[in-house]
């Protein structure tokens, strides 16, 4: 660490202390030149996660976004925050674990109408309709007959 006073490279740890949430660790440390001392913050560097859109753009993962795409597909639902916020925690570990830093819009898509499925079908077919955007009632109506005929198995 180079000091900021004399610019000289060595220095001692003083003190080192966690934040209250345990994401940046605070250093004093003493320069072994001129004696005088600064504070340093270490912290994890993130790299963002990406959603990669239909057109091609890049998004960084945005939780929120998430959420109020489901909110809005389970209104006057008797669907929990609880049990959202479980989705949500499910597409974050999804995101993160996967081997790649971007993510297909698809993808998420995908696994979210999956977890909808499980939680209320009105929800799942409120979101189905608008993130697989149909083109005719047809289509709509082969999602629908598709999950009647899963319901009945």
């Amino acid at each position: 660490m180079k000091c900021p006073f004399c610019s000289h490279l060595e220095d001692k740890v003083v003190d080192s202390r966690e934040s209250k949430e345990g994401e940046v660790i605070r250093r004093r440390r003493e320069c072994l030149s001129c004696g005088k001392r600064f504070t340093s913050y270490e912290r994890i560097d993130q790299i963002p996660h990406l959603v990669v859109k239909k057109d091609g753009r890049r998004e960084r993962f945005d939780r929120e976004k998430v959420m109020a795409g489901l909110l809005k597909a389970c209104e006057k639902r008797p669907v929990s925050m609880k049990s959202l916020d479980a989705v949500v925690d499910r597409v974050e570990s999804m995101m993160h674990e996967s081997p790649e830093r971007e993510v297909a819009a698809d993808q998420i898509g995908e696994f979210l109408m999956e977890q909808l499925r499980e939680l209320d079908k009105v929800a799942f077919v409120r979101f189905a309709s608008v993130y697989r955007d149909f083109k005719d009632v047809d289509q709509f109506m082969a999602t629908l007959k598709g999950l009647l005929e899963s319901r009945e198995q």
